[in-house]
């Protein structure tokens, strides 16, 4: 069942035109949609605020990165850059570590700001001086268990008064109904090179006087306490883990970072604190990768899997988001709670203080200030300690179903969620999962109506002991290729085992075929251009699959994975523009797709 021709297409953008909020002056009078909207966002940025950012040449603000955001030109490594498109939300992440430091490196008259080592890190002429001059201030004194603080380090007024910075750039840009800033950081811990990164996201303006940082302490559990504190306080915060594709299988471990076996207590704890994760970002995709997932034939997706030549970080299944959504699914049948129950956001992690420049077209820039900054210079080096600059990708995006453009809309429904992530096109994604859904509708907006009516929404979860009917649909990037299919990956915990499969649930041209398989679609792109095939695929896919393989005694997840056609990567665009060459074996090929949050079926 589809519903796929350019004239429901074009019917379904005038409505989204009607229905999509314009500017207003407060939340309370912000235009309201009760069927709910997607807002495509960013979740993951830093500006020169962070202190890895600053060394390689970051000297963008908060205000900066929101001034483009919403569209504006910015002098982004030396060159004017903006975003092909404005973002609905953003969320600024700086490392809450060194913040005090950047308060005197970017503000001229403050105490510290003429010190001669924050001189010499402001005037470092190039990347390598910059690393030399962090390594010789910061890293040297932490690995030798001294103070990680340089001199010019004014103290904790000084975390406070640039916390108090970026507080003020975040009101200045929130228009409620147009744009939506969201007041966040982030918590940099990396034990053993382990990445355990969070971001942290604040629903409002009562915020904290300053943020917890990795130095006040590097577990997890240690973040968490400070969380509930804050929460008793009546603050309403939560965090996102990110990069589990460098966690070296510590993110979805078998014990704490302590070493005490995963708990009860703990697994309730985890599951309150964080109901998201990335998905993906520059450093990778973490869905999945072939070698664990051999017979996922889209498992070959932006793996970066250069990352394991840098700090020990090779790859083990237990680092992947699939596995950990199987592994969560164990614990709630061995412990009674599930401490994975995660939603899908997307980010970039990008280091310019440029939020979701995320088109492959327009990633002339990088992501790591002097790191990547050319095409020269993405052609043939590394971002340090990470992985091969040919490996990353521009990042992806953040799509969140929500009432209306709002911090509180917003928020609720990443903490409900009701999100999907998209490596990086404007692709919308919704499922329910239910009984007694329609073969087909004759509007979008009946869809939802009976979406809502019958099922439960993406993020939730379903207690029918029935197999469940899962209603999908998807709407291609108005300025992308149209849509291959829709998949249903599934999920489930049978005989001690985790068990995983994708499933083929809708595909363009009425290519699925009776046993589930699809025939796979001809439509590559123009090698000499970058220019996609126009005429394959469908722009909308909607259909409803039902598990031909249900247990109802047997807890499952499923999510949705949406694909379309391929498209150029920006290693092709690199070569077209500037006439740099990539190694043979770097693609210059994608397939962009978007991941909607599971829904779990839960056991009475």
């Amino acid at each position: 069942m589809r519903l796929s021709n350019t004239a429901r297409y074009s019917a379904f953008v005038a409505l989204a035109s009607v229905i999509t909020p314009v500017w207003s002056a407060s939340e309370a009078d912000a235009p309201q949609n009760p069927l709910k909207e997607a807002y495509f966002g960013e979740t993951h940025v830093h500006t020169g605020v962070s202190m890895d950012a600053f060394i390689a040449g970051n000297r963008l603000t908060p205000d900066d990165a929101y001034r483009f955001a919403k569209g504006e030109e910015i002098m982004v490594n030396g060159s004017l850059h903006k975003i092909k498109r404005p973002l609905d939300f953003a969320a600024v992440t700086d490392h809450s570590e060194f913040l005090g430091e950047a308060y005197s490196l970017m503000n001229e008259g403050v105490a510290g700001y003429d010190d001669d080592v924050a001189v010499a890190f402001r005037e470092a002429p190039d990347l390598e001086t910059a690393l030399g001059l962090y390594n010789k201030y910061v890293l040297a004194p932490l690995a030798g268990g001294g103070d990680p603080h340089p001199e010019f380090f004014q103290g904790i007024e000084a975390i406070k008064s640039t916390w108090k910075q970026n507080y003020e750039a975040t009101q200045k840009h929130y228009e409620p109904g147009k744009f939506t800033t969201i007041h966040a950081y982030e918590w940099t811990s990396a034990p053993g090179g382990s990445n355990q990164h969070r971001n942290i996201l604040f629903r409002d303006t009562n915020l904290p006087d300053m943020p917890f940082s990795s130095s006040d302490g590097s577990d997890p559990e240690q973040l968490w306490a400070w969380m509930q504190t804050h929460r008793d306080d009546g603050k309403k915060v939560f965090a996102i883990p990110h990069n589990s594709n460098e966690s070296k299988g510590l993110l979805f471990a078998e014990a704490s970072l302590t070493g005490v076996p995963i708990g009860k207590e703990y697994a309730e704890t985890r599951a309150s604190m964080e109901p998201l994760i990335e998905m993906m970002q520059v450093k990778g995709n973490s869905e999945v990768v072939p070698n664990f997932w051999p017979n996922d034939e889209f498992a070959d997706f932006e793996n970066a899997v250069s990352i394991q030549k840098f700090s020990g970080r090779g790859f083990v299944k237990e680092n992947f988001v699939r596995y950990g959504l199987g592994r969560g699914i164990k614990y709630n049948a061995e412990i009674g709670v599930n401490p994975f129950k995660y939603g899908f956001v997307g980010g970039t992690d990008n280091h310019n203080g440029t939020p979701s420049n995320v088109e492959e077209d327009n990633y002339k820039v990088g992501s790591h200030g002097y790191a990547d900054q050319t095409a020269a210079v993405r052609a043939t080096s590394m971002l340090e300690g990470e992985m091969l600059i040919a490996d990353a990708n521009p990042g992806a995006l953040t799509g969140v179903w929500a009432t209306s453009n709002t911090r509180g809309a917003i928020w609720d429904a990443m903490l409900a969620k009701e999100t999907f992530a998209t490596s990086g096109p404007r692709m919308k994604v919704r499922a329910f999962a239910g009984q007694g859904f329609a073969g087909s509708y004759d509007s979008y907006e009946t869809l939802v109506i009976d979406g809502y009516a019958k099922g439960v929404p993406m993020g939730s979860d379903y207690t029918g002991e029935e197999a469940p009917q899962i209603l999908v649909w998807a709407l291609k990037d108005p300025i992308g290729p149209n849509l291959d299919r829709i998949q249903i990956i599934k999920g489930w915990y049978e005989n001690g085992e985790m068990k995983d499969k994708v499933y083929n649930a809708v595909a363009s041209g009425d290519r699925l075929k009776a046993d589930g398989s699809v025939e796979p679609i001809d439509a590559p792109i123009n090698l000499s251009t970058g220019e996609f095939n126009t005429e394959k695929g469908d722009p909308e896919l909607m259909g409803v699959w039902t598990d031909p393989d249900f247990d109802p005694a047997q807890q499952a997840y499923y999510y949705v994975r949406v694909l379309q056609l391929p498209t150029a990567r920006w290693t092709l665009y690199d070569e077209l523009r500037e006439g740099v060459k990539y190694p043979d074996e770097v693609k210059r090929e994608i397939v962009e797709r978007a991941w909607g949050s599971p829904i779990w079926h839960e056991v009475n």
